[in-house]
């Protein structure tokens, strides 16, 4: 299989009917989620959900980021892993995670913090990224890296009983970048899952749906996300979306139409 004439093997077409005969995948969509390489940041509370719907849709190729070991205190929402993972690298059991799910995707080990300095080398020739860090100046560092390359975004965050879900293509006129909607302030105080406290089923939740969006950047069906921010909420068990716009005075000086 190559990325310009991607190929469905004959267990393929099996293991991925039930996406073959979705209308708006088929099997061209499934050739194109097979053909593509994605970068996840993280492979916690967000990044785990995500990971095997992802690997599961049949995913080419999968980077995932995280420099973190397991702690018992993570198995309560991280649902890649198990007691026997406790001390072991994030990374590495995600990846015996995932190849037990399909081993036909390459899942490629990237036990490092993804910072403002290597943030572009990381995500290089990616075809979306995941951000599901709780760490502010992390994310900025994922956000400005995929706008300079021009990489769909998907945003997603988790916080006691509220999730939140956005897609970022910030370098396209109409759409913001991550910056118009937060602002540019790295230092700026947030507080953890561990200060406040998350529901483990509210993670899974975000994580997938934010492999849905991963999906649908791939293989597009439905109505764009874009410019669009999704907010969840766990205790009314309500979900609304609202516009984001384009901020003119952006540091990130996004094209405005």
């Amino acid at each position: 299989m190559t990325p310009d004439k991607p190929t469905l093997s004959d267990d393929d077409l099996t293991r991925f009917a039930r996406h073959i005969v979705l209308k708006e995948i088929g099997g061209a969509g499934q050739a194109r989620l097979r053909a593509a390489r994605i970068v996840v940041i993280g492979a916690g509370g967000i990044g785990s959900p995500a990971l095997q719907y992802l690997v599961a849709a049949g995913v080419g190729r999968i980077d995932i980021i995280d420099d973190d070991s397991i702690d018992l205190s993570n198995l309560q929402r991280q649902t890649l892993f198990g007691v026997d993972d406790i001390g072991t690298g994030k990374v590495a059991a995600a990846a015996a995670a995932l190849a037990r799910i399909d081993p036909a995707v390459t899942v490629e080990r990237r036990a490092l913090r993804i910072d403002a300095g290597n943030a572009r080398r990381v995500l290089e020739g990616a075809k979306v990224v995941l951000d599901g860090t709780d760490n502010f100046a992390t994310r900025l560092a994922v956000a400005d890296a995929a706008l300079a390359l021009r990489i769909p975004l998907v945003s997603a965050a988790v916080s006691q009983f509220e999730g939140q879900l956005s897609v970022y293509r910030g370098w396209e006129a109409d759409r913001p970048c991550y910056r118009c909607f937060v602002g540019s302030d790295p230092d700026r105080d947030g507080a953890t899952c561990a200060d406040v406290g998350v529901l483990g089923a509210m993670a899974g939740v975000m994580g997938s749906l934010a492999a849905l969006e991963v999906i649908r950047s791939i293989v597009p069906f439905g109505e764009d996300s874009a410019g669009k921010l999704l907010l969840a909420d766990g205790l009314s068990l309500r979900f609304r979306t609202i516009a984001l716009p384009k901020d003119p005075g952006c540091s990130c000086s996004c094209p405005v139409p």
